[in-house]
């Protein structure tokens, strides 16, 4: 019988996850905020709702934008500068949320505010692909991912209590003093190679070099590794994903208000519960991964809870469009959104897969796509129930997204793409 490799050595790496888990967790906090202060902000501002559109639209747009020229720039520069730079930009930026006083100007700051959270993802993979083996990649990428989701759930009342106690602005303030602390930590004990990190033992630094781990350091690029229609199909999977998701970060905490006639808390409460449902699934999604990665089935493990995630949000999107009661609703969104952050370890695992090296590049090209999918939402929603005023089109939508995703994964090939990167890292090597 095999040892356990996963469990033991001096845990350093956890460390590591430890920190980008807070990490997601702060994003996503700071990303929601305005979620929860829509309200005050649009009375306060006097912000119509289609405006307001594009100030969550902003965000993503900015997002998408600077996703890969962040993500290369981690692959150049190596994580623990870039990564400590971009929190603290994006920091001073929710500090300037708390300072707007117009709507252009809003548009703006959350446009940077966008940009400069562009890197955090892609680096946070950059730094889980140089710090763990493939073996424990799923489950790392899935925590790292239920950082976000809890920082969702526990952010929006929590956020919503600081912004009834102390007002909106306050509150933004408060928050862009939390990252500009993660960032200063960060730089002060990270390192990008293991090797040289103090407290990590020879028996967990053999077992990080396994499984074609390797450094957080810069390297030379060659898009020719990142373009293959598999990279393809994993780009537009993932616009899915965000999609439908997004609407947990922009419009479903106001939706519920409107629509049910509840207060701020109470709506709060309500959007929590498919954040939660998310933290579950991609701690679940994780595990699920690397179990059937542990079986020899690379491939599998990648493809097989990506097709059953996406299926169960397509067709739980459909009930949810036809629910009459919040709890409903409620329930059936609580299931899709199970449903996509099921897919986010299979997708963060197979842009590692497929990217090596270039993790970074690869896995902000997919993020990106996954903001335009996010701007698409942020737009779509408010346009398609004011022309048809209900949320039926928005959600049928969506579930023909999603079910087309499951055809991608169906086709996405794992294997055959890494043999082909193995034969470029070569030659890179040899340069």
């Amino acid at each position: 019988m095999r040892p356990r490799q996963w469990v033991y050595g001096s845990g350093v790496r956890w460390r590591v996850l430890a920190g980008l888990f807070l990490l997601s967790f702060i994003t996503i906090v700071d990303r929601v905020c305005i979620s929860a202060a829509k309200a005050d902000m649009a009375a306060e501002l006097r912000i119509p709702d289609l405006a307001f559109g594009m100030v969550f639209g902003a965000f993503a747009l900015g997002y998408a934008l600077f996703m890969i020229p962040a993500g290369w720039t981690a692959d150049r520069w190596g994580t623990r500068r870039f990564l400590a730079l971009i929190v603290a930009l994006w920091s001073v930026f929710t500090l300037q949320t708390g300072l707007a006083g117009t709507v252009l100007l809003l548009v703006g700051v959350r446009f940077f505010f966008g940009a400069a959270e562009s890197g955090a993802y892609p680096t946070a993979a950059r730094a889980i692909y140089g710090w763990l083996p493939g073996a424990e990649r799923g489950l790392a990428l899935g925590l790292l991912n239920t950082g976000s989701r809890l920082g969702a759930a526990v952010g929006l009342p929590l956020v919503s209590i600081m912004i009834a106690s102390f007002g909106w602005r306050r509150c933004f303030m408060a928050l862009g003093a939390a990252g500009i602390a993660w960032a200063t930590w960060w730089f002060w004990w990270y390192r990008e190679d293991p090797a040289s990190k103090t407290g990590v033992s020879a028996e967990e630094l053999k077992w990080i070099r396994s499984g074609s781990a390797g450094p957080a350091v810069a390297v030379k690029s060659d898009w020719r590794a990142l373009v293959s229609r598999d990279s393809a199909f994993l780009l537009a999977q993932y616009f899915a994903c965000n999609f439908t998701f997004f609407l947990c970060f922009s419009w479903l905490l106001p939706y519920l208000r409107t629509r049910f006639g509840l207060d701020l808390r109470t709506a709060s409460a309500y959007a929590s519960i498919p954040l939660y449902c998310g933290a579950l699934a991609t701690w679940t999604g994780g595990l699920s991964v690397d179990a059937i990665y542990r079986r020899g089935q690379r491939t599998l493990s990648r493809r097989l809870p990506a097709m059953f995630g996406f299926s169960v949000a397509a067709l739980a999107l459909l009930a949810a469009a036809h629910s009459r009661s919040v709890t409903a609703f409620v329930g059936w969104f609580a299931l899709t959104t199970f449903g996509v952050d099921f897919t986010l370890s299979p997708s963060w695992s197979a842009s590692a897969d497929l990217g090596g090296p270039q993790t970074g590049t690869l896995s902000a090209a997919m993020n990106m796509c996954g903001s335009i999918g996010a701007f698409a939402s942020a737009i779509a929603f408010p346009w398609l129930l004011s022309a048809t005023g209900n949320i039926t089109a928005y959600f049928v939508v969506a579930a023909t997204v999603d079910l087309a995703a499951v055809v991608m994964w169906a086709r996405l090939r794992i294997e055959t793409r890494n043999s082909k990167l193995e034969a470029c890292k070569a030659s890179l090597v040899g340069k």
